[in-house]
Formats: structure tokens, sequence, C-alpha cells
């Protein structure tokens, strides 16, 4: 037969079931710690990802721009953006970044210019240019990975 285990004072002991109020405080502060670490290097990385994506388009941009003077000898003859705008990264950027020719474009020369917006405005490059030399700005060295 079998009969329950008694304390001392002839009560029965039952096993506990669940956890207690500390233990569970412990787990949500351990989760918090987590959280606080994690989500500022996850928007860290997003803003550095779309960077360099936006670094990427343009130099598409640009290689378009190369296209039109190779036919016509002058980058004023570009429909810019309207030509350029089918570019898929313009399409997947559109929500951060504006992209646009700086100033109008010249028969021997032009700026394109990557301006940030929305949740972007947050990283500390800012506006990012590339012009029909090559010369990209800001050229501190991190910005156009």
């Amino acid at each position: 037969m079998n009969y329950p285990e008694t304390t001392a004072r002839g009560s029965s002991m039952r096993a506990q079931k669940g956890f207690t109020l500390i233990e569970l405080m412990i787990a949500v502060v351990i989760v918090g710690i987590l959280a606080a670490i994690a989500v500022p290097n996850y928007r860290s990385s997003m803003l550095k990802t779309r960077r360099a994506t936006a670094t990427a388009c343009l130099l598409e941009l640009s290689q378009f721009m190369e296209r039109i003077y190779t036919v016509e000898l002058d980058y004023s003859k570009a429909a810019f953006p309207a030509g350029a705008s089918s570019l898929q990264c313009q399409r997947n950027l559109a929500e951060y970044y504006n992209f646009a020719l700086d100033g109008e474009a010249e028969k021997r020369k032009y700026a394109i210019q990557a301006t940030p917006q929305g949740s972007q405005t947050a990283d500390t490059c800012g506006t990012l240019s590339i012009d029909q030399a090559g010369a990209k700005t800001p050229d501190n060295g991190s910005c156009w990975r």
C-alpha cells in the first residue's frame, strides 16, 4: 500500500510544480538584458546594410550615366532618374534613400547623391555622393565599403 509522505506535523507533502515568482523575475531580467544588447546591434547592422546597398546602387546609377555618355558623348542627355528608375536597388531602398542628381547633369559632368530618409537618417554618413570622376563623398573610408 502506498502512503503519502508526511511531515513532522502529520500533513502530507506534495511535489512542487511550476516556477516561483523570484525565478520568473530572474528570467525576465535576463531576457531584458539580452534585448538591451541585441536591439541596438541589430539596428546598427541594418543601417550599415542599407548604406552598403545604397553605395552599390549609386555605383550602378553611375554606370547607367557612363553608358549614356558612351553613346551620346553628353551626360545631360540621360533621362535621369526616369531612365534609371527601373533599377531594382532604387525600388528596394525607396523607403530609406532618395536617389537624385546633385544639380543638373552637364555635358561632361554629373554628380548623383543618395539622401537618407526615414529611419536611415540616423546613419552617421549622411548623404552619399559620386561624380563622373568616381569621387565619392563622404570619403572617410567607413561609408563606402
